[in-house]
């Protein structure tokens, strides 16, 4: 069978504009003459959705919408289209909608099959919203029979998991019911190293069950999520087929007949992985949600350099702002650097002193202030100072501002609510600070463009005399390989000991992340590249108490 994968970017809730895009992609397929074209999970209205499925009056959009493709395959009687779209149950009871593949050929709906295995961990809640397929059957349609299934069907292996999730396997059920071609719609999102992840599921799916096996994928960033496409095909032994480029929409005919070769696949570099992501995360939160601008704060710091370059990439370097705000403590080293690496970008660039305006802060508050030399009260000040005037160009301009804080901050809440936690888009909220250090390399891998001595220098706040991270922090190394196991990993307080950091700073990460969850929960999105983010992925209460040790 011919089929053509269909790595498509949907826009959430823009069912017209879907829709438009699938008619001109089974359109251009045609020169390839399909026998099927495939479109990721829920394409039709973009994943994820989140409560718009609980209006019924978008649905219905859906259903109309899948009324006009029928009619629109009339005109190409020799091709199917099998797309992603919510459909009602028809239940008397649940929650009233499947999470459905839709197969449509020549006028008619030649079949329709629903999401059996429904995630609700990390950033999944599909319960909230769908009822499982309570049976799922082999679809006849061109000499095939067809096994079709939708991502989190697929994830149940036994040889993947130590543990697995669910009692059924959905893949192994339509294998046993003499499926000759497996396919899966995915909504898969990206998490450094997760293609490597699905490519072994896929492979080990065909392999165990000697059948050829098509995975179609979502491209694009919806809100924090991003989505790395990545789609594959690969035959009955698991060697791949065809790969589809990683960020970036694409449509490529197979045949399921061809023989696979293992040069067909190589992982992407994993930095580069990152990058690539982050950039399309940023282009498409703003375009998506309607700003073609961004305004960055410029430190003289990494997190905000590797911020800009991201921003400059995405955007066009033409559409970036880079703002740097010198205070009393800021060094003649950082706003060097902050417009030397705007020179280089090529991007806008203003100064603006902050040191004015802080001694009228001052002034206007001290008698209420403690006596206190190197006051976090003060500092804070400088922050938010930073924060408003920064602000001030979005609300002006329209620009949207880019906050430049990483993980490891976050984590530990080394950040100032409504100072250097202000903004539209957290770039790099889930880049931890040694990978921050990688990507700046990966940025500078063919020529310099963030000034070496942004990467050399100790990272500093600079909100007083001579001040350090490390004054605060521990090494970087070190939190970010405590932060990794406790937060990715879930490590109790005696598996962290394990990794043979001291005691004392095992306890203060540990106490210090869980006494942050109130900053965390007023941060703004923060694009996810870890396997674990803050944010929609990991819900901690803030009013509690609990042991952490």
């Amino acid at each position: 069978m011919k089929i053509t994968l269909a790595q498509l970017n949907p826009v959430v809730g823009d069912i017209t504009g879907n829709n438009q895009k699938l008619f001109e992609s089974v359109e251009k397929a045609q020169a390839d003459r399909p026998d099927l074209v495939i479109f990721p999970e829920l394409y039709l209205c973009g994943y994820q959705p989140r409560d718009l499925l609980e209006r019924s009056w978008f649905i219905e959009a859906v259903e109309r919408a899948i009324v006009e493709i029928t009619a629109f395959s009339k005109r190409f009687p020799a091709t199917g289209i099998l797309f992603g779209a919510p459909t009602f149950s028809r239940l008397p009871l649940g929650r009233g909608l499947y999470n459905s593949a839709v197969l449509i050929c020549h006028g008619e709906t030649v079949a329709l099959r629903h999401k059996t295995l429904l995630p609700t961990y990390d950033v999944f809640d599909e319960t909230r919203h769908f009822d499982p397929a309570q049976d799922n059957a082999p679809v006849t349609f061109k000499g095939e029979r067809l096994g079709i299934t939708i991502c989190e069907d697929a994830w149940n292996d036994d040889e993947l998991w130590p543990k697995r999730r669910y009692d059924r396997d959905p893949v192994g059920e339509l294998a046993e019911q003499g499926a000759t071609l497996l396919l899966n719609l995915s909504a898969s999102p990206f998490f450094v190293g997760k293609e490597e992840i699905r490519f072994r599921l896929v492979s080990n799916h065909a392999r165990k069950h000697r059948l050829p096996m098509v995975f179609v994928n979502q491209v694009g960033g919806n809100d924090e999520i991003i989505y790395d496409g990545r789609s594959f095909a690969v035959d009955s032994t698991g060697l791949p087929v065809a790969v589809l480029p990683a960020f970036a929409e694409k449509a490529v005919t197979v045949d399921t007949a061809s023989k696979g070769r293992d040069e067909n696949y190589e992982p992407q570099e994993k930095i580069e992985s990152v990058f690539e992501a982050l950039v399309l995360g940023v282009k498409d939160y703003l375009h998506k949600c309607g700003f073609r601008k961004a305004v960055v704060g410029l430190s003289g710091g990494i997190d905000s350099a590797v911020t800009a370059c991201i921003a400059a990439v995405a955007l066009g370097k033409e559409n970036v702002l880079g703002v740097t705000l010198p205070g009393p403590f800021s060094s003649e080293g950082s706003f060097r650097d902050s417009e030397r690496l705007a020179q280089t970008l090529g991007i806008n660039f203003k100064i603006i002193s902050i040191k004015e305006i802080y001694q009228t802060y001052l002034s206007t508050v001290k008698s209420q202030l403690q006596e206190t030399r190197d006051d976090i009260t003060e500092q804070n000040l400088q922050a938010r100072i930073r924060g408003n005037i920064l602000m001030a160009f979005s609300n002006e301009y329209g620009y949207l501002l880019l906050s430049t804080g990483n993980k490891s901050e976050l984590a530990v809440g080394y950040c100032t609510l409504y100072g250097d936690m202000s903004g539209g888009l957290a770039v790099i909220a889930d880049v931890p600070k040694t990978m921050i250090y990688e990507l700046a390399a990966y940025i500078n891998r063919e020529k310099e463009i963030i000034p070496p001595a942004v990467i050399r220098k100790a990272p500093s706040a600079e909100l007083r005399p001579n001040q350090t991270d490390q004054d605060t922090l521990p090494p970087y190394d070190v939190l970010d390989r405590v932060l990794h196991y406790y937060l990715n990993e879930n490590y109790s307080y005696s598996q962290l000991l394990s990794l043979g950091v001291p005691q004392e700073t095992v306890q203060w990460i540990v106490k210090t992340v869980d006494r942050n969850e109130y900053k965390r929960r007023q941060a703004i999105p923060g694009l996810k590249v870890t396997s674990k983010a803050f944010g929609i992925g990991r819900r901690m209460p803030i009013a509690a108490k609990y042991p952490s040790f």
